[in-house]
């Protein structure tokens, strides 16, 4: 299954993370643009000085790891669609142009199921996506979540709790459930 990744679940490093861990174990391909990773690096300004640039390493790392996801269409394609949000045309195209069965986004109200339906389209957000990949794959996912909270743990210095993470990363479904198969 392909999934398109808005800007909005890649920007934050542990949904990235979990998103492209439990893409890796069950099999998912994520796809995005150069238009998507490029509102990451600028969003990442945001968080100080380096944070950009923290971002364009971050980038030029997924870009190395996912060779093939990057789409690109023609400026037609994205001419042609309406969304309440002209800024989010690009998003939809990259979905349409990648030929993504889900467009995985926070930003529901953006993406209405009827114009995603008219290309073939629906949109998920992360947490049911994560649900589902732990549903299928209990383990595995519960193995990718335990690596990210290691991660988190020595690059913080933090003692995070994994259901404390996963909530913090606006996936609380996910973190209850991933919590509880850890105890």
């Amino acid at each position: 299954m392909k999934l398109l990744l808005d800007t909005c679940v890649i920007y934050p490093t542990v949904m990235r993370e979990m998103l492209l861990g439990a893409s890796r174990v069950v099999g998912w391909y994520p796809l995005w643009s150069k238009q998507i990773l490029e509102e990451w690096a600028r969003a990442a300004r945001k968080i100080g000085a380096t944070g950009e640039m923290q971002a364009r390493a971050e980038i030029a790392l997924l870009r190395a790891a996912w060779p093939k996801s990057e789409i690109s269409w023609l400026p037609s394609l994205e001419a042609r669609l309406w969304l309440p949000d002209i800024n989010d045309r690009h998003v939809l195209a990259a979905a349409i142009a990648g030929s993504a069965d889900l467009l995985i986004t926070l930003n529901a109200r953006d993406f209405p199921r009827e114009t995603l339906f008219e290309e073939g389209l629906d949109r998920l957000d992360p947490d049911a996506l994560l649900l589902k990949a732990y549903n299928s794959h209990p383990g595995r996912v519960a193995r990718v979540a335990n690596e990210i909270l290691l991660e988190m743990r020595r690059s913080s210095g933090k003692e995070w709790e994994i259901c404390d993470l996963f909530k913090k990363a606006r996936l609380p479904r996910f973190a209850k459930v991933i919590s509880e198969s850890t105890v």
